[in-house]
């Protein structure tokens, strides 16, 4: 909760006070404008001395366009007016592929989920990821097999997409959710039989899943309510006669784990060169598995 100006959080055994935006960290310097306490990660240069985010936002007093010194987020992310913008576009698309799946019938369905490699009927022609479709990988990202398919993928997407893209920033927050997505088809790719489709947004919410644990641990939340959502999830994933794929599901929670940790745990001075080293490891892994199945299918 933000302190009035020039309020102070004092430490039973330092004295000094905490972050206005981070209470677990204490520090000795206050925004020159408002006078609020603010830790390193949350200075931003100004002609005088450090401001705080907020003042920085509302242009007041550095002299520059409110643009000049961006406050950032958590991951070092630009903090935008709309911290939701992406999870919103991401379901506006997940919903469009859909309306389209239900106008257009199966023939578009089958010529975009993921696929192994197998007969298609209705196309009247062999396809699959070992046919060089390898768009199927990201392409069955947005579609859904029913109502409830989507509905809990979309509901969960906003409960758990909204935080995160304000945590991490639009452009890192989107490379969890594709990495971890892809991640996810190509686990399924490697172990699913070839001729078993799949399709859904579930491998990236299970990113996203996974990433909000670490993100959680960071900033030292209880733990407990994730935990049980997850354990929850795990075990309808792992239920019989659901037909889930639970591939997907492990590969993307695996991916967001991963993602999530260099997104939330990288050094300031070297964040940009882990953050990217993390999904580009992730990455790797996914290319390594869909070589190896396309080699073995074909």
């Amino acid at each position: 909760m933000d302190q009035a100006p020039g309020s102070r959080q004092d430490d039973a055994h330092s004295g000094l006070p905490t972050c206005y935006r981070h209470a677990d960290r204490e520090t000795g310097v206050r925004c020159t404008r408002c006078e609020r306490p603010i830790c390193p990660e949350c200075m931003v240069s100004a002609s005088v001395g450090f401001q705080c985010p907020d003042c920085v936002r509302d242009g007041s007093g550095t002299g520059h366009a409110p643009s000049a010194s961006r406050p950032r987020t958590l991951a070092g992310g630009t903090v935008a007016a709309d911290p939701r913008l992406v999870t919103k576009v991401l379901i506006g698309l997940c919903l469009a592929a859909f309306l389209v799946q239900l106008s257009v019938g199966d023939r578009f369905t089958d010529s975009f989920d993921l696929l192994g490699r197998a007969y298609i009927p209705l196309l009247g022609e062999v396809g699959g990821v070992a046919e060089g479709e390898w768009y199927r990988l990201l392409t069955s990202m947005f579609l859904h097999g029913s109502y409830i398919h989507i509905v809990f993928n979309m509901l969960s997407l906003w409960w758990l997409g909204g935080p995160l893209e304000e945590a991490l920033g639009r452009a890192r927050y989107l490379a969890l959710y594709f990495v971890s997505g892809l991640a996810g088809s190509a686990l399924t790719y490697l172990l699913a039989a070839p001729n078993q489709p799949s399709l859904g947004a579930s491998g990236a919410v299970f990113g996203l899943f996974g990433a909000t644990a670490v993100l959680m641990r960071r900033m030292r939340y209880d733990m407990r309510p994730i935990i049980a959502l997850l354990v929850i999830n795990l075990i309808f994933t792992f239920s019989p006669g659901f037909n889930i794929s639970w591939q997907a599901h492990i590969g993307g929670l695996v991916a967001g784990v991963v993602i999530g940790y260099g997104m939330v745990h990288a050094p300031r001075e070297r964040r940009v060169l882990v953050q990217g080293g993390a999904c580009a490891l992730v990455l790797a892994v996914a290319v390594v598995m869909t070589l190896l199945r396309t080699g073995q299918l074909t």
